[in-house]
């Protein structure tokens, strides 16, 4: 039966979401080279969004895979309306990059050349730098269609280049004018591993300059291609459908050697966009299509430098502007190294909020259960954890320290098989037990259970550790997220009766953690139908939900009842919303967007209950996979005060004024106002300053 609700389409959505990243390049209060990281971000974000979402689709559009969710017509024509919105994105990150960035540059003495042209002072250091540094490492390779073609990899850069023989008309009997003359054409990778992208060259009475690596290049094609005219040379790029395909029923062993095969072949996957300089004329463009078999519809104009993802690479010569200050992550007095966190958290609930507080509390917890001789068994699941992982190292150190450890790896995480796979293999043979993929599943809960006995075999509390986020400290320090330790004895059973349903050993009893695909759906309902509930007595129904990404139309669809129930409803979303405010169906709720400093990754929903609220978090959004397809672990909070202090960190959110935008009915990011005479609120500071104060 169709809805009678509507929604946005996922993939624009997500559009509207990336375009607000780009607006904080346009955000003068921010540090100049802030600014420029938020492009690079931008650029980064649609990179993978064109490796996975766009070539999902466009297999689909061209009949290659079939899909449940979209017919042949309807992936043509989202992929038309996705390269619509980008084309209209890119138009003005190329504005605010050339009317903005480079201004502000100029204005802090930074001249950054976006060209071959330099200033006459520099053109002998340029000339001296390509010879020296750059030449070595060139390899032009002729493009000759139907007989020389070279393989174009993922994601990096190319120069393709058009010249002519010099001469080619000096033929006696053919009259200059007339001649036809013959274009060559060439491609060449620039040699990044090599080279910088990025160049300083030496200042200048008060000012400093950069250049681009190709730019420089350009500069001295004549010296690459002698007994040639250089025509001309355009930056070109491909990107590679990066999805891997795999059949998530096989057994674990299936699993990685499917994997170990798979990942491989990412970089020679199905081209799925050509993105080139705009500038480059037709019959360029038409000789490349031509020659590397591109698709019209993989087409993507870009701007005169492709990979602008390199901008957080960017040099800063001028050491006298300002940089960002973020928030430093705090240590709690009461965990420093000399007291026990097992103490603490046996008295009482800890919920640490990251990466305002310091993830090494975190370490130091599995540390503790390393060096503590009652420990008897360490559990943990990995999604993505950093390379060289101190949480991995110590787990490594407590199984040769004689502990029982078993951890849960999931082999399907995107773009972390590789690095999964490896740290699986070395915990593995450092003798902890390791647990793959569930067939069909993802497990995506973030998880730890530390088991204790007595040395003499009476019972002791167990600690659990339940999270919004990773278990992993380079991202700690970037993502907003929360982790609750507890040893009450419902989260502890129900986390170990987790551990066993993932090891395939019990039926799943759950009395206290929401886990998905078991007893999530239903408790969600009940929460819903309980505001609704109390809206129709004439009480105030509220929801405040804050998650990442809110797409499942069924659960949309309740949101939407509750709203015409009267249920007042905040979402706190950072990305994809497909839900659509200011519909008659919808006009109690409220959807509110905040990027910032660091990328609010956390999970936290609240319900009213009349005066008594009931708040939860976990690693769940509200996504179709997330819901049906995934083992998701959700924990209410259930100690007042730090219940108490989620909730201030919900309300500082939906008063932000600085960094927080209404999303509208039309997709489009609105600044929230701040009214004169309130207090300027930029909710993840301001939330800093609260709990340092606390």
């Amino acid at each position: 039966m169709e809805s009678k609700y509507n929604y946005f389409k996922r993939d624009i959505s997500w559009l509207s979401f990336n375009y607000r990243v780009l607006m904080e390049a346009l955000d003068e209060h921010l540090p100049l080279y802030e600014r420029i990281n938020f492009i690079s971000i931008y650029s980064s974000n649609l990179e993978e969004f064109y490796k996975i979402r766009v070539a999902d689709h466009k297999a689909v559009a061209s009949g290659a895979t079939e899909s449940d969710e979209e017919t042949v017509q309807s992936a043509r024509e989202l992929v038309e309306e996705i390269n619509r919105e980008v084309n209209r994105q890119l138009d003005d990150r190329v504005l605010i990059y050339e009317q903005k960035i480079l201004p502000a540059l100029r204005k802090n003495h930074i001249i950054f050349y976006q060209d071959r042209h330099v200033e006459p002072f520099h053109q002998q250091f340029v000339k001296d730098f390509f010879k020296e540094e750059i030449f070595p490492y060139l390899q032009p390779v002729p493009v000759s269609k139907d007989k020389i073609v070279s393989f174009l990899r993922d994601n990096r850069l190319y120069l393709a280049i058009r010249v002519y023989l010099k001469n080619d008309t000096d033929k006696a009997d053919i009259p200059k004018e007339n001649a036809q003359r013959i274009p060559y054409y060439f491609v060449m990778k620039q040699p990044y591993a090599k080279v910088p992208r990025f160049i300083e060259l030496p200042s200048h009475e008060k000012n400093h300059y950069l250049m681009f690596t190709e730019d420089i290049i350009k500069a001295n094609l004549n010296l690459i291609f002698p007994g040639y005219d250089i025509d001309s040379s355009y930056c070109i790029k491909i990107s590679r459908d990066a999805d891997i395909l795999i059949d998530d029923t096989a057994s674990s062993a299936d699993l990685v050697a499917q994997l170990k095969k798979k990942v491989k072949k990412r970089k020679i996957g199905d081209v799925c966009r050509f993105v080139y300089d705009r500038a480059m004329p037709q019959d360029f463009l038409d000789f490349l299509v031509d020659a590397f078999h591109i698709h019209r519809d993989e087409l993507v104009p870009g701007d005169k430098h492709l990979n602008l993802e390199d901008l957080r690479h960017l040099p800063n010569p001028n050491k006298s502007l300002h940089t960002v200050e973020k928030p430093k992550p705090m240590k709690l007095t009461i965990l420093d190294e000399k007291e026990s966190i097992f103490n603490y958290v046996a008295q009482k609930d800890l919920l640490l909020y990251y990466p305002y507080h310091s993830f090494e509390h975190f370490i130091h917890f599995l540390y503790e259960a390393v060096h503590n001789p009652e420990t008897r068994e360490i559990m943990v699941t990995q999604y993505r954890v950093a390379e060289n992982s101190a949480v991995i190292n110590t787990l490594i150190a407590a199984a040769q320290n004689g502990k029982k450890v078993t951890v849960f790896v999931e082999l399907k995480a995107r773009f972390d098989e590789e690095n999964n796979l490896a740290t699986a293999e070395m915990m593995q043979a450092a003798g902890i037990k390791i647990i793959y993929s569930i067939p069909g599943l993802k497990v995506h809960a973030k998880v730890a259970l530390i088991r204790r006995r007595g040395l003499n075999g009476e019972k002791l509390p167990s600690y659990a550790y339940i999270s919004t986020g990773n278990f992993n400290e380079k991202t700690a320090t970037l993502y907003a997220d929360c982790g609750l330790f507890t040893c009450r004895k419902e989260i502890v059973n129900d986390l170990y009766n987790l551990f066993r349903t993932l090891q395939g050993k019990e039926s799943p009893k759950f009395t206290t953690l929401l886990v998905a695909r078991f007893n999530l759906i239903p408790e969600l309902n009940r929460l819903i139908d309980r505001e609704i509930s109390l809206a129709d007595e004439g009480k105030q129904g509220r929801i405040i939900l804050k998650m990442n990404a809110l797409q499942d139309p069924t659960m949309i669809d309740r949101l939407y009842e509750a709203s015409e129930h009267g249920v007042q409803i905040d979402l706190i979303v950072r990305g994809i919303c497909c839900l659509i405010p200011g519909q008659s169906y919808s006009r109690n709720i409220r959807v509110t967007r905040i990027v910032d400093s660091f990328l609010e990754h956390a999970r936290i929903w609240y319900f009213g209950n009349n005066g008594n609220p009931k708040v939860f978090m976990g690693s769940p959004d509200w996504m179709r996979r997330n819901l049906y397809r995934r083992i998701e672990a959700i924990t209410p909070i259930l100690a007042p005060d730090l219940r108490d202090s989620l909730i201030e960190m919900l309300n500082i959110q939906l008063a932000d004024n600085q960094k927080a935008c209404w999303v509208d009915d039309r997709l489009q990011n609105v600044f929230k106002k701040r009214t004169p005479g309130t207090p300027a609120v930029r909710a993840q500071y301001t939330f800093y300053d609260w709990l340092n104060k606390k």
